[in-house]
């Protein structure tokens, strides 16, 4: 077979392994048995590292300070694994020495923080990571809980800010397989966009911050029962939907681009983003916002409202998603009319309304049925390359294949973001 030789015998009848999709906001984990190929249970957890900086570059920062500062984000990062471990072993009743292999992925920022390799040539132009290349670790040198004599499995980085997790994404999606021209989008904290086109990929990474998070957003949350995801403004009253349909508490990601594509169909924003006059809209220390719930729908509990900070805050959210595909398009010689499919990952990529984030300007103007949702894929080809050697080798050729694309260096690169991020831009 083409599963990976493996590395220690059981003492039990079942051969285990453990796939790892380490975000920058979240991990993911997957116990598999190794013999069928199936998945056994799946968990995901907060990245603790986000105590140390939201995104990448503050974790950076902080790890590049000195070396304490590098091995306690390591020191985090595994003992959050080793807890999901503890977790999905108990959920399939196995212990953590009946993991018998690893594989990992995340972007190039996760990978080295979770190896504890020198950073500080990521933090500077022309981020540069300290390896590409697949890596075999033994599990017990990181710290992590699995088989005596178990080995990591890191798939392949391509540069500064794209790494194991968008190559995974590719390989789970099997893009490059396919005819046509395809966008390929990861959405998160840091998005990663590919375009395929005639066996070539051009590659960029785009800091699209933590807004789809809710961070820096007045009244955003993380998609948890109580959060706003979904809305519609109709004339003066607002629908919205709540996860768990529970009483609002606040807008995650979903419902923050709902809210913005609903504000500028209705005329209450304009392209540029301001926000002008509506019944709903009042000013509070000056400043105008538009209440998406008033205060004695919330049992006299503060208004959740949009502001116009917030409005700018996702302008450059999807102003650098749109560039980077604007960039794409331009390095490969294409147009938006030449796009056959778009693809969107990410667990962030499940939820979103693909209508509203068209309307708005963020992902190109193309039929609905151009689109293909296909959530968490990054985790999806840890698992490919769990249990198959063939996967690995794949995952390598394809990371060999990519044109990595440096958006900050590219020509005209501050004339083509103020452009997209303008709302409703086509």
């Amino acid at each position: 077979t083409d599963r990976p030789k493996l590395l220690s015998h059981s003492r039990h009848s079942r051969h285990l392994g453990l796939a790892l999709d380490i975000g920058t906001t979240k991990l993911a984990g997957y116990i598999l048995n190794l013999d069928s190929g199936l998945t056994l249970a799946s968990k995901g957890t907060m990245n603790p590292q986000i105590a140390n900086g939201e995104d990448v570059i503050a974790r950076l920062d902080y790890a590049i300070e000195s070396p304490a500062n590098a091995k306690k984000l390591q020191e985090l990062v595994v003992t959050a694994i080793n807890g999901l471990i503890d977790e999905l072993c108990a959920e399939v009743d196995a212990g953590a020495d009946e993991i018998l292999d690893t594989v990992a992925v995340g972007n190039t920022a996760m990978h080295h923080l979770f190896l504890n390799l020198p950073v500080e040539q990521l933090a500077v132009s022309p981020f540069t990571p300290a390896v590409k290349e697949a890596m075999d670790i033994e599990s017990s040198g990181l710290g992590l809980r699995a088989a005596h004599g178990a080995y990591v499995h890191t798939l392949p980085n391509i540069a500064g800010f794209v790494g194991a997790d968008h190559v995974a994404m590719l390989l789970a999606t099997g893009v490059t397989q396919v005819e046509g021209t395809i966008l390929a989008l990861d959405i998160g904290t840091n998005t990663e966009v590919s375009l395929i086109r005639e066996g070539n990929i051009y590659c960029v990474s785009c800091a699209s911050g933590p807004a789809f998070e809710g961070a820096h957003i007045k009244d955003g949350m993380r998609a948890s029962p109580g959060a706003i995801e979904r809305i519609r403004i109709i004339d003066d009253k607002v629908e919205y939907q709540t996860i768990g349909g529970a009483s609002p508490a606040g807008i995650c990601g979903s419902g923050i681009l709902d809210a913005l594509a609903q504000l500028y169909t209705t005329g209450v924003i304009n392209g540029r983003g301001r926000i002008g006059d509506h019944p709903r809209v009042r000013k509070t220390n000056g400043k105008r916002e538009f209440v998406l719930v008033y205060e004695e729908e919330r049992g006299n509990k503060p208004a959740i409202t949009i502001t116009q900070s917030d409005v700018r805050e996702l302008q450059l959210a999807m102003g650098a998603i749109r560039t980077g595909i604007e960039v794409l398009l331009q390095s490969s010689g294409c147009t938006v009319r030449d796009l056959d499919q778009v693809i969107i990952a990410g667990a962030f990529g499940s939820y979103i309304d693909v209508a509203s984030v068209v309307t708005i300007g963020m992902l190109p103007q193309l039929p609905l049925d151009k689109f293909r949702q296909v959530g968490n894929a990054a985790g999806t080809g840890a698992r490919l390359a769990l249990i198959s050697r063939v996967k690995r080798e794949e995952a390598s050729e394809i990371a060999k294949a990519i044109h990595y694309v440096e958006l900050s260096a590219y020509p005209d690169f501050t004339k083509i973001f103020i452009d997209a991020t303008k709302v409703g831009r086509s």
